[in-house]
């Protein structure tokens, strides 16, 4: 392929509702453009940007995917994304390194909550949208029908530039409104040109005044002229198109059948000829290290200026980073600097994507896309540049990964390969997090979702040989007490030669601390000062298990009033001893409880679900602070709720809201649980300590 300049290069993002279509549409697109001699099918596990075995299994796009191909003298970089929730990694990496957002949608099932998604994420970015209404000729799709509702949810502004004229329930042909053509399809998708049909003629003046007034709402010029009743030149009209399509006022429809074929053609002249080209729509404002604003023109003659944007981390293969040059040339004998470690990469091979293919190339130019193997230390979100010029570009902004399980190695022994292949997964899923919990002692993984944690378990088998299983995380409880008592800790021992004295008197009771707070208020020396800290030290060691259920002791003040030593046999581990006497026999009568962590919950639902979340929260034994509105149509609700009632509410919300909402979960507090839940918390530590 040779190398294009940045103004006939189109970056587009694939993204939608899972199972409407990308995959098989950037096949479609692939086919028709001459780079596949046939069209892959999911079902059949042999598409170009469905290859990851994973992927191949489950029948369903994991990650982001790039695939180029060219059309009319120009260089398409297509990302195609997911539409599962579980893996919206790869949807903000696709979106974010996309310069235009195609938002594909079935014409059988409509705007669904992935297709709400993905716009909202795209103009989240400042990218131009559009839409592809997908598989208008099955049974049971309606294009017109999709098309209300995309303005419904939308906006006016949502017009389309092609449309299908469906007679009996299939369609004859398809309509391109601004060439004023009409093409009916052959059976191998080939379009041949036919006068519009008669029973059209209607439609299309409907939707051409469509396309009139969202154009004359992007120019006051053309504003002027359309409410005078004059009527738009075409070269009008497309500019009108571009300029609205490039700002973000005008989202242009096309439509067309990824299995047929039918529109596929059309629908890419209406990219090349309407959609904002990397020169348009690939400038983007860096920052340099002292914090100053740079803009950064998409231009093949500024200083280097590349973002990573997705990482492979291949135990056999090595590491493999996706680039989208935004200013200058990223040539094989360059050294640019990382602007996040300060230091230089050594750019090794560069090769250009389609799927899992890889082809070896000389040079990047601005607004193009491509890949870097073997680079030793960038990671995804990192910037390349220019020594001259050191920027960082916008990192992608994920959202936040929200349910965590715990880690069962199925060999023992296992948990340090199982940290380091976890460590790889993490460069390619930056949304994956993984801590070692000292307290717990167990290893947690959190992610976006059951799928999600599901393909972890599986790739690290597959990938990484090591066998896991996933399990609820244990919940860290503290215990502390709820009155004063005095008791006297006293440890003798005779054995031959110095024997070993310590005796106390400790007053135990509660106070406001995270652990132990120690105060001596001794009378006469009855406990020597240099004793002190050793009486200190045992009560120290003692609240790290509870007398209940072994979980560390909080809120605790204990005061040395009393004791005795003998002048040869005390010495500092015998009141060492001692203290941690008293702790075990004054304890269990001070009124010992158990506390269980309080997190403070913010959740973003839509309006129409307040009612169901509240209603499950209130049965996690949570309690509402407030509701507020937060955007159009969102309410956010407050509310304080136990830890261990939250694990799998991630899954629950998505299930009541249909994907539509999402959480932030903090730790707060601890409270005292609930006296008829103590008996199994202490029953599941006895259980877990013989166990260990």
């Amino acid at each position: 392929m040779r190398q294009y300049l940045a103004d006939k290069i189109r970056n587009i993002a694939l993204a939608g509702h899972g199972g409407c279509g990308k995959t098989s549409l950037a096949e479609a697109m692939l086919f028709k453009a001459g780079v596949t001699d046939r069209m892959g099918k999911i079902e059949n596990g042999n598409t170009v940007c469905d290859y990851d075995p994973e992927e191949i299994k489950r029948k369903v796009s994991l990650s982001s995917s790039v695939a180029s191909f060219e059309w009319n003298n120009t260089k398409f970089n297509v990302l195609d994304t997911p539409g599962l929730f579980d893996f919206a990694t790869g949807l903000y990496e696709g979106i974010r390194a996309a310069g235009s957002v195609v938002v594909v949608l079935s014409a059988k099932d409509g705007v669904q909550v992935g297709t709400e998604r993905a716009y909202h994420i795209a103009k989240d970015q400042d990218k131009s949208v559009m839409f592809f209404i997908n598989n208008s000729d099955v049974e049971g799709a309606d294009f017109y029908k999709v098309l209300d509702e995309l303005r419904v949810t939308f906006g006016k502004q949502v017009c389309p530039l092609m449309i299908p004229y469906v007679k009996d329930k299939k369609t004859e042909c398809y309509i391109d409104l601004l060439k004023d053509k009409a093409y009916k399809y052959d059976d191998k998708g080939v379009g041949t040109e036919i006068p519009i049909p008669d029973g059209a003629l209607e439609a299309v003046e409907e939707y051409r005044n469509r396309i009139n007034e969202a154009v004359a709402e992007t120019d006051e010029a053309l504003m002027d002229k359309f409410f005078g009743g004059e009527s738009f030149t075409h070269e009008e009209l497309v500019q009108g198109i571009n300029d609205g399509f490039r700002l973000g006022n005008f989202f242009p429809v096309s439509c067309g059948s990824s299995v047929t074929l039918e529109g596929i053609d059309m629908f890419l002249d209406c990219m090349v000829n309407h959609m904002p080209s990397a020169k348009n729509a690939g400038s983007e404002t860096g920052t340099t290290p002292d914090g100053e604003d740079v803009r950064i023109n998409c231009d093949i003659l500024e200083p280097l200026a590349a973002y990573v944007f997705k990482t492979i981390a291949d135990p056999f293969v090595g590491r493999l980073s996706y680039v989208k040059v935004v200013g200058g040339k990223l040539t094989s004998d360059l050294s640019p600097i990382n602007s996040r470690t300060g230091n230089p990469e050594k750019i090794g091979k560069i090769v250009s994507i389609c799927g899992k293919k890889q082809e070896d190339i000389d040079s990047v130019a601005a607004g193009d896309i491509a890949a870097i193997r073997k680079l030793n230390d960038t990671e995804t979100g990192d910037t390349l540049c220019d020594a001259k010029r050191v920027v960082s570009l916008r990192r992608v902004g994920y959202p936040m990964a929200t349910l965590t399980m715990a880690v069962v190695p199925k060999n023992k022994g296992d948990e340090g390969k199982i940290a380091q292949a976890i460590q790889k997964i993490k460069e390619e899923d930056p949304l994956v997090k993984f801590v070692q919990d000292a307290e717990t002692r167990q290893q947690l993984i959190t992610g976006l979702g059951d799928q999600h944690l599901d393909v972890i378990v599986s790739k690290l088998k597959n990938k990484f040989g090591v066998e896991i299983s996933l399990e609820r995380p244990r919940v860290a409880y503290r215990e502390t007490i709820r009155k004063k008592v005095k008791v006297q800790g006293r440890h003798k021992k005779q054995s031959g030669g110095h024997g070993q004295f310590g005796d106390v008197w400790i007053e135990f009771e509660p106070c406001d601390s995270e652990g132990l707070v120690f105060e001596e208020n001794i009378f006469g020396g009855s406990v020597p000062k240099n004793y002190f800290p050793a009486v200190e030290k045992g009560l120290t060691d003692s609240i790290k298990k509870g007398v209940l259920a072994g979980y560390p002791m909080v809120g605790l003040k204990a005061t040395l009033v009393d004791g005795s030593y003998h002048p040869v046999d005390s010495s500092e581990m015998a009141f060492k001893t001692a203290a941690s006497l008293a702790y075990k026999a004054g304890i269990p009568q001070a009124a010992p409880v158990i506390l269980e962590p309080i997190g403070n919950l913010k959740v973003y639902i839509p309006d129409d679900y307040a009612g169901d979340i509240m209603g499950d929260l209130n049965k996690r034994r949570g309690r509402i602070m407030g509701m507020n509105p937060w955007d159009k149509g969102i309410q956010e609700i407050e509310a304080e709720v136990p830890i261990s009632e939250m694990y799998d509410f991630t899954t629950a919300l998505r299930s009541m809201t249909q994907g539509r909402g999402n959480f932030a979960l903090r730790f707060e507090r601890y409270e005292q649980l609930p006296a008829q839940l103590e008996s199994q918390v202490i029953a599941e530590a006895k259980a877990l300590n013989e166990e260990e």
